[in-house]
Order: structure tokens, then sequence, then C-alpha cells
């Protein structure tokens, strides 16, 4: 019997762990499989829906909690460093998944793995070491209780090396914070979604990796003229030299510029004191220096150190979303205490979009007297309060007092509290809103409302209306050009581009690369995934064919939602955002047309329109039979 060949690009094994009876097992990945859903998202999207049924608890043993690697991850491909986390969200009840860089996804990979599927709770606190490709499960009663850098380095110590990789979560992620995220390599955050509850659901508390394996490369001779050519467009790309300089942080200034910076509970796009929390502040005074994740061109990470003060430390630099979150969002310009608070979210492992947001829903509260100091003990939450802000952030990752309702979400936050309050939330489908003001860029307040894991940014990450949507890349999406598509202000043809985007971001996400590159502008694009999954795992795929996986993902990832009850009305924004229009700044006088690029976008997608049902024909049409046929077995009668 002729064994068929190894496919290129990829370790080739699943490892299953279940904490329940403390066993670990591994799976060979199926070819039909890997070529049908590449990996990370697409992996962690199909395990999820055939393994998490409808009405599970988030945050019971029988949620499923998936790190998924790419056949691109741990490659020479241009910023190869990316995993996914995926598992039912306990912030929003539906689809989650979270994303990060570093180094943790392709040590992974060198250590034999492409995914870990957790199943089950532990009665006891363990923490998983993989080292070359064999797993064991290890007492962890020593790590609970203590930070992400604190448990990285006991478990670096006790197995004493320095060059171990870990994953882990911290105070938050134990307490059950809906929002709690999983932090690798120290300051890398697979934040949304509450993944780090689910961790500590299970009592999981690290996965630590070790690897020295080879990733195979399916044709090493045409591989390296493929990668340099990659490596040109990169380095060639504007974007490159700015982003080694300031990361995401100068996003603050663009934000600005058109009005869609979120400040004050997103009642305006703009705020006053912009420049003293901007990238160009970061540089001048707190930079030590940028820093880079594994095969990453443009060196968006960086440390930075705040001297002396109460907010003085050093470590990693925050992006641009917890400038927003924890600045401008608050009312905030005390930039050192945004620093800090970013530094402490990933100390105790905490989402910083959801954590700014939920403080700046009790603030805006506040202010109204819907809450008061007898509800916070008597925290005193004025806009711009950096040292409430500081002490809640604290008080959220141990759930003390006050801290306890702000770690349910604000969504869960303000039905607790009433009052009105309710009505102050910037959620969609109980998730923050990031730091995108959708009034300004029409096309984004449509990803907010669509993405399968509730508000979202990245999903789509339609961003080209606000770099350029030139003829050449508006022939590259396979759209004739139409100049309306480049306006952010005008709601029409976005349902075009916010679906063309977000089936492009899961493939990307599955390869395992950053966005960064691909889509900001599109330096990387559909022509260069063929070459490289050719040469790497030795498979011809067309662009066609990638743009079908895409849509299978997304398609995949709606009936996941639509099982658990999600419809049309729940693509939705806060009233917010689409009645009142915005007061300041360049976007003044605009609000979101949602249902028309709605129409448009469920047009496109082959959804029904009165319900954002998906059409028995587009998941026919996407090998999704399988899907289908579920829902009808749930009683959900589709289109056809």
């Amino acid at each position: 019997m002729v064994r068929k060949a190894r496919l290129g690009g990829y370790a080739g094994q699943h490892l299953y762990v279940d904490m329940t009876k403390e066993q670990c097992k591994t799976v060979p990945i199926d070819r039909k499989f890997a070529v049908t859903y590449l990996g990370g998202q697409g992996f962690s999207s199909r395990i999820l829906y055939d393994e998490v049924g409808p009405q599970t608890d988030p945050l019971g043993p029988e949620n499923v909690l998936i790190w998924a690697t790419g056949p691109f991850t741990g490659t020479l491909w241009p910023q190869a460093s990316r995993y996914v986390v995926g598992a039912k969200s306990p912030l929003t009840g539906i689809f989650g998944e979270a994303h990060a860089a570093g180094h943790w996804g392709p040590e992974l990979k060198f250590a034999g793995f492409d995914t870990i599927i957790i199943t089950g709770r532990a009665k006891r606190p363990l923490y998983l070491l993989i080292d070359n490709g064999i797993a064991q499960l290890l007492d962890a009663k020593d790590l609970w209780g203590h930070n992400t850098n604190e448990t990285e380095e006991m478990i670096k110590e006790a197995h004493n090396d320095p060059s171990l990789r870990v994953s882990c979560i911290g105070q938050a992620g134990e307490n059950l914070v809906r929002f709690a995220a999983i932090i690798n390599d120290y300051d890398r955050a697979a934040a949304r979604s509450g993944i780090g509850a689910v961790a500590g659901s299970k009592r999981l508390k690290a996965v630590a990796v070790r690897g020295s394996k080879d990733i195979p490369i399916a044709k090493p001779d045409r591989y390296l003229e493929v990668i340099e050519e990659l490596h040109k467009k990169m380095l060639d790309s504007p974007f490159t030299t700015s982003r080694a300089q300031y990361g995401t942080t100068n996003l603050v200034e663009l934000m600005q510029e058109i009005g869609r910076l979120p400040s004050y509970n997103m009642r305006s796009g703009v705020f006053a004191e912009y420049k003293k929390i901007s990238g160009e502040a970061i540089k001048d005074h707190y930079l030590v220096k940028p820093r880079a994740d594994y095969a990453c061109l443009q060196r968006c990470g960086r440390y930075t150190l705040v001297r002396t003060g109460p907010y003085a430390y050093c470590g990693g630099s925050p992006e641009y979303e917890s400038q927003s979150a924890l600045g401008s969002r608050c009312g905030n310009d005390n930039l050192e205490s945004i620093l800090y608070g970013h530094h402490l979210s990933n100390l105790y492992g905490l989402d910083t979009i959801s954590t700014g947001s939920t403080i700046s829903w009790a603030m805006e509260a506040w202010e109204e007297g819907l809450i008061t100091a007898k509800d916070t003990g008597g925290i005193d939450l004025e806009w711009g309060n950096h040292e409430s802000i500081i002490k809640l952030i604290h008080m959220i990752a141990h759930r003390e007092g006050f801290g306890d309702i702000l770690a349910e979400g604000s969504y869960r936050a303000a039905k607790r509290i009433g009052r009105g309050t309710e009505k102050f939330v910037m959620h969609c489908k109980k998730q923050e809103i990031a730091g995108q003001e959708p009034r300004a860029q029409k096309s984004m307040g449509l990803a907010t409302a669509t993405a399968a894991r509730g508000a979202d940014h990245l999903y789509a990450f339609p961003v080209l209306d606000e770099v350029g949507f030139d003829e050449e890349i508006g022939i590259r999406y396979g759209q004739e050009y139409l100049p309306e598509i480049g306006d952010r202000l005008n709601p029409k043809f976005k349902g075009i581009m916010v679906k063309e985007n977000e089936d492009f971001c899961a493939v990307v996400e599955s390869l395992g690369v950053c966005k960064y590159g691909t889509l900001i502008p599109p330096v990387l694009f559909y022509e260069d995934i063929v070459a490289a999954f050719e040469v790497t795992v030795g498979i011809h795929l067309t662009e066609a064919q990638f743009r079908q996986i895409g849509e299978r993902i997304v398609n995949l990832n709606r009936g996941f939602n639509v099982r658990e009850g999600i419809r049309r009305k729940d693509d939705s924004l806060p009233r917010r955002l689409t009645h009142i229009p915005a007061p300041e700044g360049p976007s003044k006088g605009q609000v979101v047309e949602l249902d028309q690029m709605l129409d448009e976008y469920y047009e496109q997608r082959g959804w029904q329109l009165k319900t954002g049902l998906p059409k028995t024909q587009t998941l026919h049409r996407l090998d999704l039979d399988d899907v289908a046929n579920d829902l009808l077995k749930q009683g959900i009668k589709l289109p056809q």
C-alpha cells in the first residue's frame, strides 16, 4: 500500500486534550479537511460547529476550546506568526474566536501540531506541556492566582528552559471575566470573545510549547524564489516604514483626521486632546524600541517605558485599540495611565477593547446620574478620571465590588443596573464595538454589524475606502470600478466591499498570517497566496477556489450563529450610530444607513433579505449541505 505524501506546510496532527480524564491523544489531519478549510480560522470554525451543539453553556465542560495554526504559520511568508483560538463565547453566547501573533503559534508547529482541541473540565488547575510531539498535563496549583508574566516565568523556570513559548491566562480568566483574554509571549493577546474565561472554566492555566521539528516544504526548489518576491513587495510598501516607526499607535492621528476616533463612549468621533495620546507622543517620550513577531518585516510591536510615578512600568506598548479604549473612549488624555492600563490588562489577561468600552459606558451613565457612588463603592467615574480607570481594571480582573458587575461586559452590566443605562451600551451581539466610529466610515459600520463574533473590526477589516480604493484595487477584487465604493461616507456598494473582505480575511486567518500587508493596502493578495500555497503545500488552488473557501468559512460561522438564534435583527448597531447624527468633526451630520447596506450585503451573500438566513442553494454551492441538513433538524427552515 502506497502512503500518500505528507502535505507541505502542515505539522500534520491534531492534539486532543480531555481535561476531565487528563488524557491527550493525537489524530492525523485529513488531507481533504486541510484543503477544504486550510487551517487557523477554517479549522477552528469547522471543529467548533461539529463539536459544540446549540444551547451549550460557554462556561460549561461541553464547550470546546481550540488553538489552530495555518499552513503558512512558522514559514517564511512575511508575518507568518498568527494563530486562532476558538470557542463558543461567554460574552456573546455565539461563535467566538480570537487571534494573536508573537512566536507561540510557529512554536506549536515546530512541536509537531497544527491544532489543539481542549474538551471537558479538570478537577484541578492544570497546564499543558508540549515537547516535540509529546503532550502531557501537569499540575498548575502553584501557577493559579498569578498574572500572565509570572505564569510564563514560573513555567520556564520549572523546566529550566527560557526558550519555551507560553500561552496562558491571568486572574481575569481564572475569575471567568466574560471578556478575559489569552496572552502569549508576555504581551500578545488573543483578546476578543472572552476566550480566556473558557480556558479558566476548564481550569487550564497555560499551554507551553517547544519544538525543533521541520515544517515540510513541498517544492523547495521554487520556494525561496516565491518568498523573495513576497518579501520584496512587502519591503517596498510605503506602509512598512511607517509601521516600523509607529506600529499601529499613529492610527490615533489618522482616525482623528477622518472623524473615526471614538470618544466619550462613541458620542463623538474626534477627541480634542488626541495629540496627548498619539503615536507621535509615544514615540517621542516612551518608546524603547520596535519589536517583531515571527517572520515580521513591519515590526508593529514595540516596547515602551514609563520611568517614574504611579504608572511606572516597562513592557509591551499598546496598539491603537488600547489607546482608543482606555483613552479617548473614556475622555482620558493621560498617556502614562493608558500605557500602564494596557500593561495591566495584559498581566491580568483582559481584552482592552471591552474593558475600556465597559468603563466608558459606566462613565456616561454616571454623567447622566443613572450610576452613583452607591453603585461604585465611592469610585468617581467622571470622564477622564484615570485613577478610577486603573482601579477598575484591578477590580474587574478580581471581580471585586463594582468590578464584579463590569466583569460581565457592558450589555449584561446594563441589564443588571437597569435605570435606562441600556441605551448607552455600544455593542453588537453583546460584544463591545472596537475603536472605529462607523458614522465616519460606513463600511466599518456594516462590518461591525455583520461580523460573526459580534462587534468586530477585523472580521472584514474594510479599510480600502480609508487608505484609497483605486481602479487597480477594484479590478483585483473582481468588481467593476465604482467611484462610490471608495467614498467612506457613501453607503452605496459597501455590501460588496464587506462581503469580499470577509471572505479574504477568512482565508488570511486560516493560512496563519497577518492582515497587515494583505489588507492595508492589499500588497499581498490572492495571486500571491496561490503561488505561495502551491510551493509550500504542494497543491494548486486557483484564486476562485480560495475565494470559495473564504466564503465557505463565513457561511459556516453564520450557520453556527443561526443555530443559536441569530437573525437579521441581530445584525444591528446602537441607535446612537444609526439615528443620531455625528455632532462634530469630518463626519458631522452623518449616521450609518445600516438597512440599505444590509440589503446589498445579503444579496451578495446569497442570504434571505428578511431574515438573514443563508439560502439552501448557497450552502449547497459551498459544499455545506451537512450544515443545511443540521439546521433543518434543529427546526430551522432555510429559504431555497
